[in-house]
């Protein structure tokens, strides 16, 4: 019989490897669940020092629950991290025919995110489109990517061209071209205090970058 540093291991019948399999996902789970909460604890303990050096009392009532809370919250916030393009995606492409030079439009898709600079939100809409070559992707799907770039620390230009880069990759489609417009707290908030401002970025690939008919169209749809 083999040994492991753990001991002797048992021959395994089917039974058993469906056993020994669930106990190995289990195991990856508990070591994901307690990475997840040393981090929120790292971020809790940071928040607290936070608040000791503006000069509160991160135990006064108001304040006592406020370094957990939003550990949790940055863990909604950047949950981008934990994602990747396979599993967002999760097989969701389909073959279809569909004409050349005839575009597919998802727009006024909400996202918000934390601008890297001053960890202040910034908020808006994307509006995605592109010309299939020969599949496309499930609806639900291009939503999910924003959010998977978007739930990261960003700058609204490297949005967007993530996105479109994204959806290139996945697709090959003859052209994708996306708008992104936002509006940044560290504006509103901070620096030039100016409220209201709408910042707009594009990122435009294959035809998109060469038939100005294919964008004006694009921008019509979304109402610019």
């Amino acid at each position: 019989m083999s040994t492991t540093p753990l001991g002797p291991m048992l021959p395994l019948t089917n039974g058993r490897v469906k056993a020994y399999a669930n106990g190995h996902g289990d195991v990856a789970a508990a070591a994901a669940r307690a990475a997840d909460a040393g981090r929120r604890r790292g971020v809790a303990a940071a928040v607290r020092e936070i608040l000791v050096a503006v000069g509160e009392n991160p135990d006064r009532d108001g304040l006592a629950g406020t370094p957990d809370r939003v550990a949790r919250m940055y863990g909604e916030m950047f949950e981008g991290y934990a994602l990747d393009l396979d599993t967002v995606v999760n097989g969701a492409l389909f073959d279809v025919d569909y004409d050349a030079d005839e575009m597919v439009t998802v727009s006024g898709i909400p996202y918000t995110s934390l601008c890297e600079h001053h960890m202040l939100p910034f908020v808006g809409t994307a509006h995605v489109a592109y010309v299939p070559r020969d599949r496309v992707v499930g609806l639900s799907k291009i939503p999910r990517i924003v959010d998977m770039f978007a739930r990261r620390l960003q700058i609204q230009e490297r949005l967007t061209t993530e996105i479109a880069d994204a959806l290139e990759a996945v697709l090959d489609p003859l052209g994708v071209m996306v708008v992104v417009e936002g509006q940044h707290s560290c504006a509103a908030l901070r620096g030039v205090k100016k409220e209201g401002v709408n910042m707009v970025t594009s990122a435009k690939r294959g035809v998109f970058r060469s038939d100005r008919g294919l964008r004006d169209e694009l921008y019509r749809q979304i109402g610019r």
